[in-house]
């Protein structure tokens, strides 16, 4: 297959979202390197956020709290595409390493649905947006955060097979890690899809494209090719 390049006028914004596991991160900076965008995973920064939280002892169910934190957080974000330059700083801590830890795992979803910590982070994304030539992934990008850019784009796999991968990157697991891996993804699933604040569903007019059995860069593939038609 012929890859697309940037040699091409893609939309200025490109929204990318979907379920856990099923590779909006990946996909999303590979198709931000072809074409010589910026890059933004809203997921680091509510990851990021729920480590602060976390570190300072906040009560997850202190919602009061948790919206000020959002909103008074020096949070700064790498918004190159490249997996090896990529930082996450907040309030003066490199926590790049830690937000994929797995305290963060168990507790992002319970701070990501509050109101004023997604109104807070919202209003950021929207920030980093104006200047264009954005790859932009998360779970409400197209239906929340961008819902004005040019190709919106909605990864969806089985829940089997993001298990699978998510299994695969984390190699130290023993085989029996699977099965608990596959539960929690099934439980944030029906979290984020069905969370009254801006849940995870695709927007009117995404495009949805099925990654199971292709490899990230097949799905860049087919995201560019949209691209193109769409210019």
């Amino acid at each position: 297959m012929t890859q697309p390049s940037g040699e091409f006028p893609a939309p200025p914004l490109i929204a990318i979202d979907g379920l856990g596991a099923v590779g909006k991160t990946t996909v999303g900076q590979i198709v931000a390197r072809r074409l010589g965008y910026r890059f933004v995973d809203t997921g680091e920064m509510y990851r990021a956020l729920t480590w602060l939280a976390l570190h300072r002892g906040i009560d997850v169910g202190d919602e009061p709290t948790l919206t000020r934190l959002a909103s008074e957080a020096r949070l700064v974000i790498s918004t190159t595409a490249s997996a090896e330059k990529r930082r996450v700083v907040i309030d003066g801590f490199d926590v790049t390493s830690d937000i994929c830890s797995q305290r963060v795992d168990g507790e992002v979803s319970k701070i990501s649905r509050v109101a004023g910590v997604r109104e807070s982070l919202v209003s950021r994304q929207r920030a980093m947006a104006k200047e264009g030539k954005l790859v932009m992934v998360g779970r409400d990008i197209g239906t929340v955060v961008l819902p004005h850019a040019g190709l919106k784009v909605f990864l969806v796999a089985s829940a089997e097979e993001r298990a699978r991968r998510r299994h695969r990157e984390q190699r130290s697991l023993p085989e029996s890690a699977y099965e608990q891996i596959l539960a929690e993804l099934k439980s944030r699933d029906a979290v984020d899809s069905t969370r009254p604040l801006s849940p995870t569903v695709p927007a009117h007019d995404a495009r949805i494209v099925d990654t199971e059995g292709l490899t990230p860069e097949q799905v860049a593939d087919r995201v560019l090719a949209l691209a193109k038609e769409i210019t």
